[in-house]
């Protein structure tokens, strides 16, 4: 009961995760930060939907439709959609027109509905339309590089692409790196040394903000259904 994610990695350039859920017997689910876009497609109640997601810069609470099933597209960070700028999907998204069993309609153009294994496939056709972009910037300042610009002009194009600061995004993605370790069962000890957080109050208050559950919760995979798809405690 409750959701159940399938997650896979993918290998194009343009694309992080591609996952899919089913929810069951459950109304509500904790949604968690996020640092990416990505496109997601449900089915409920004998009708299909589609949307755009965009960052989430702290968790919350979030309505399930009991029974729909979802197929996701999360973009590797710093991709963008062509008119719709990062900026204004942040904490939100917004669901896509005229979508049917077989098709949605994004950037001016009718495109078939993808099922998990055709993702990079469809996100592909995207790119050569130009309906999707990204900023090389933001890709060679993850890697570690510093870019010949200034600060000020590095941190613009930074947030112009990605809807947040490069201080936000390393923050999220290291909360999400926490919650991953510790429901792995992990302790909060090694995810302190392993990340490089302060003491354990500072993990505390990170995962209070991005996740919404504490350590204790995530090794025992207490709380209510979360967005976030994490190791299963293991039963002795």
């Amino acid at each position: 009961m409750g959701l159940r994610f399938t997650t896979r990695r993918s290998d194009s350039p343009w694309v992080d995760v591609v996952w899919t859920c089913t929810s069951d017997q459950v109304s509500e689910m904790t949604s968690v930060a996020a640092t990416r876009c990505g496109l997601v497609f449900w089915q409920y109640d004998g009708r299909p939907h589609a949307g755009v997601t965009g960052p989430e810069t702290a968790t919350g609470s979030a309505p399930v439709p009991e029974g729909a099933s979802f197929v996701g597209i999360e973009f590797a960070i710093g991709t963008s959609l062509r008119g719709l700028p990062t900026s204004s999907l942040i904490d939100g998204g917004v669901e896509l027109p005229d979508t049917t069993r077989r098709s949605f309609q994004l950037a001016g153009s009718r495109w078939e509905k993808p099922v998990p294994d055709d993702a990079e496939a469809l996100v592909e056709h995207l790119v050569r339309d130009g309906a999707i972009v990204r900023d090389p910037i933001v890709g060679d300042v993850l890697r570690g590089g510093r870019p010949d610009v200034s600060d000020r002009t590095l941190e613009r194009r930074f947030r112009a692409a990605t809807g947040l600061t490069q201080g936000a995004v390393r923050q999220i993605e290291r909360a999400r790196e926490a919650a991953y370790l510790l429901a792995a069962g992990k302790t909060a000890t090694d995810v302190v040394a392993s990340l490089g957080y302060f003491d354990q109050p500072h993990l505390a208050r990170a995962l209070r903000r991005y996740i919404g559950r504490t350590a204790s919760q995530l090794h025992e995979g207490s709380g209510g259904a979360l967005a976030l798809d994490l190791p299963q405690p293991t039963t002795s």
